[in-house]
């Protein structure tokens, strides 16, 4: 491994980890490869070894590197389901929270959706029509009904056979699930969102299955529309009983919106 000294300007601590972030960034280093001595290190770097090994226990913390007895310090593959946590920690007291998740989440939903349309298997499908199956099941239940829509949604982005967004998508899966869950609270006050819910995910899958990326993210996009539209109901104290079903409402208000841009 080549070594070179980095700014002195820099903070000891800092300088070891963006030493060995750039060098795993840049590939140099490797799942597998061990790293020189922490004497060595601390010497090619100019800080103590003290700063060496807070550095190193970092890593490891993330599961980035692992400190073996009578090996050294050996880089490994991160699990990134670290990230679960980080994100709902850094992310679950900010205010906006959940419409924020959300655009992040129609984002990566979007985008796998069309990859699954190209790149799913017959596997991917057996296990889209698991889960829709289990939507149905769980249809009048808060807890087990919202994780059913998570997995249904999680197996979804699985199917686009893309890690990266596999990844994402899980990095958020504390925060989804707690979304999710809260959306199917409205099934008390909204009776409607029973049919809305298994029929808009069949849509979905049915969509997935003709390989029809166009139509299958058009399909997501008014499946998140419509389920926005409940939440607002919700909000300003409407029930089923009041005004007509969400999806007639979502029309109508495109049509006074279209109506006042022409």
């Amino acid at each position: 491994m080549e070594l070179k000294r980095v700014d002195d300007g820099e903070k000891g601590f800092e300088k070891v980890f963006a030493f060995l972030r750039d060098r795993l960034l840049a590939g140099s280093l490797k799942p597998g490869d061990r790293l020189v001595s922490e004497r060595d290190l601390a010497i090619q770097l100019g800080v103590g070894r003290p700063l060496v090994r807070e550095a190193l226990r970092a890593l490891t913390m993330l599961g980035i590197v692992e400190i073996r007895d009578r090996i050294g310090t050996v880089v490994t593959r991160p699990d990134v389901s670290v990230l679960n946590d980080f994100f709902t920690f850094a992310l679950a007291q900010q205010a906006d929270m959940p419409d924020d998740v959300m655009q992040a989440r129609v984002a990566i939903e979007c985008q796998a959706i069309r990859l699954a349309c190209e790149r799913a298997d017959i596997a991917d499908f057996e296990r889209l029509q698991a889960a829709l199956a289990r939507i149905a099941e769980t249809i009048n239940e808060s807890d087990a009904g919202g994780m059913a829509d998570f997995e249904f949604h999680r197996t979804m982005v699985l199917a686009s056979h893309s890690q990266t967004l596999a990844v994402l998508h899980n990095s958020m899966a504390g925060l989804l699930t707690h979304v999710h869950r809260n959306r199917r609270e409205l099934v008390q006050a909204f009776p409607s969102m029973k049919t809305y819910l298994i029929d808009d995910h069949r849509r979905i899958f049915e969509a997935v299955v003709a390989r029809d990326p166009d139509h299958a993210d058009a399909t997501l996009r008014k499946h998140f529309q419509i389920g926005d539209e409940y939440r607002r109901r919700a909000i300003v104290g409407e029930t089923d009983s009041i005004t007509a079903s969400p999806a007639a409402n979502l029309q109508t208000r495109k049509r006074a919106n279209s109506r006042k841009t022409t």
